[in-house]
């Protein structure tokens, strides 16, 4: 173990009670134009070779697996007095324990085993799928599941909607050779008549499994998925240009790619998700409250009365138990306190205050992102709104934390919270 970098997670979280300061994560992609809205000036979208701005990760231990970028892309660095480049992902290999909980760290020794996102696109992503555990395993990769939530007042961009799955009857007969064509050609996006299309909401999302087709439209989205970044892409043509073929392989090795060509990333379709006839049911998610009593319960040091406040929590990702999430909101001038069961990421979407002592701001990358360790997420942690509009504050949790979290029963309706 690295003593000295233990000691420096351990003196980071005494001054921070608990809670880092994280530093805004951008990662650029160069198959499709920035949306601007992540709100950096102008000048700063544009990289040259390496495209465009048009994510940022939070709480990231998960580098960015572009073709030209500098090798700590994608990778959450920790604001410290002295300025020095602190990585997050490198205290939490150098003390998990003091980060993650003792008991939750053995559990998962490959650390968060999520990641947060804001994605902002100018053209809607191209049709893509992300391979099941299956095949991400035969190029040393995790499964990619993930969930988006399109936040309310943000713009929906010039195509809110999005294309999911395939159409029932090419999911019965399992018909790969209906979607080969496509891949051969690698000319067009008339693959997208294959799949069906969902209007964007705000304030709403979905849950996309590994091995589900799917085309993000142009919305800004906040993901939730898991800590990878495996893709095949389906669709050749987006945003006026050919995208480059060598992403429909990116994650097929290479014997794979000489043996059965376009016809192998086909395997990573799960036919019967992709052809659900209830998807929209199943996979479609709302804000569901998170009942006081939820939250009384996660500890036996914390008062009843501690629990009451301002505020009000809604869970926007669930339906799976790799990740979770929620929605607080605080009103002006409101005061909440919250216990939660392990290690989270917060990201302040809007108003002004302090959360857990700490001074946040909305819109503000310096002061909207933080990283709750598991001792400061167990015990009371006060929010409050100093603004004059609602303090909205979103959470991020990794595999297992939240087991209560709500589950799509059959049909779609929602079960838990």
């Amino acid at each position: 173990m690295d003593t000295i970098a233990q000691a420096t997670t351990e003196a980071l979280l005494a001054h921070g009670n608990g809670l880092l300061r994280l530093e805004p994560c951008w990662v650029a992609r160069d198959f499709l134009p920035p949306g601007r809205r992540l709100g950096l000036p102008e000048d700063a979208y544009d990289l040259g070779e390496r495209g465009a701005v048009c994510e940022r990760w939070l709480g990231s231990t998960t580098r960015a697996d572009n073709r030209v970028g500098p090798a700590d892309e994608g990778l959450s660095h920790i604001r410290t007095d002295s300025g020095g480049p602190v990585l997050l992902r490198d205290l939490l290999r150098a003390a998990p324990g003091a980060l993650m909980g003792s008991a939750y760290a053995a559990a998962h020794p490959g650390g968060l085993g999520r990641l947060a996102k804001i994605f902002d696109y100018g053209d809607r992503l191209p049709y893509h799928i992300h391979p099941p555990q299956e095949y991400a395993s035969l190029v040393g990769r995790k499964s990619k599941d993930e969930a988006y939530y399109f936040p309310p007042g943000a713009d929906m961009g010039r195509h809110p909607e999005s294309f999911f799955g395939v159409h029932p009857w090419l999911a019965e007969g399992k018909r790969s050779d209906v979607l080969l064509p496509y891949l051969v050609d690698w000319d067009s996006d008339l693959i997208l008549r294959h799949a069906r299309g969902e209007l964007l909401v705000p304030d709403e999302g979905f849950h996309i499994p590994s091995g589900v087709l799917h085309a993000p439209g142009t919305a800004l989205t906040v993901e939730l998925q898991e800590d990878s970044d495996v893709l095949s892409m389906f669709q050749a043509l987006n945003g006026g240009r050919i995208i480059s073929k060598e992403l429909l392989f990116k994650d097929v090795r290479d014997e794979d790619r000489e043996r059965h060509a376009e016809r192998f990333p086909l395997n990573f379709v799960d036919w019967d998700l992709n052809g659900d006839p209830w998807f929209y049911e199943n996979r479609h998610l709302e804000p569901l409250p998170v009942e006081r009593t939820d939250q009384v319960e996660r500890t036996d040091q914390v008062e009843r009365t501690d629990q009451q406040g301002d505020g009000q929590e809604f869970w926007i990702f669930y339906n799976s138990t790799k990740f979770s999430g929620k929605k607080l909101v605080v009103p002006p001038g409101g005061r909440f306190t919250g216990v939660e069961k392990g290690v989270h990421t917060v990201l302040v979407w809007s108003g002004h205050g302090s959360y857990g002592g700490h001074p946040v701001a909305g819109g503000d990358p310096l002061l909207d992102e933080l990283f709750v360790s598991h001792d400061a997420a167990v015990a009371p942690l006060a929010v409050e709104n100093t603004g004059a509009q609602d303090l909205i504050a979103l959470k991020f949790f990794g595999p297992d934390i939240n087991p209560d979290a709500p589950m799509k029963a059959p049909g779609g309706s929602s079960r838990g919270a």
